[in-house]
């Protein structure tokens, strides 16, 4: 297990979180994934995905599965092993949420998440149709159903979509 101590801008008025993850195995088929080492809430900034900036064309070429599309000209390269939130895998029942912001992939709590529970994003529709699908899907809530692809709405969340609570 890799424990990371890492400093983040929170936002323009220069406030700071300090957010702690850490790197460890994730669920059977799965890789590795982003756990949290102390508890977040509801709408807490958790990280940024971060990465190369690519014209949304190029990345069509690329065989990376840490493409982002920031919209469609835009395509953000998060393989950058710099990139912590490359190791957030998709959920259908999802803890956080990204929220495009000014270019930028901000990933926030979406609820409550506990010290020691992976963090995890729904991926999209496009990605999931493509890479998790034909695979069966491996998030918790599919598993515990059975069906290995359980689809809900998928999409990035935009800033003026989200609640006031967030």
């Amino acid at each position: 297990m890799f424990v990371i101590a890492i400093a983040y801008p929170f936002d323009m008025r220069r406030h700071f979180f300090q957010a702690r993850f850490a790197i460890q195995k994730s669920r059977p088929g799965l890789g590795h994934g982003l756990f949290a080492t102390a508890n977040l809430s509801k709408g807490d900034f958790v990280l940024e995905y971060t990465g190369k900036k690519i014209p949304t064309k190029l990345a069509d070429e690329i065989t990376s599965r840490y493409l982002f599309e920031i919209d469609r000209k835009w395509t953000v390269d998060g393989s950058v092993q710099s990139n912590l939130a490359r190791y957030i895998n998709h959920s259908c029942e999802p803890n956080c949420e990204c929220v495009l912001e000014g270019g930028r992939i901000l990933i926030y709590a979406s609820r409550d998440i506990e010290k020691g529970e992976e963090l995890s994003f729904d991926y999209g529709e496009e990605y999931f149709d493509e890479y998790i699908k034909p695979m069966g899907c491996k998030c918790h809530k599919c598993r515990l159903q059975g069906t290995g692809h359980g689809l809900q709405s998928r999409g990035t969340v935009y800033s003026d979509q989200l609640s006031p609570e967030t």
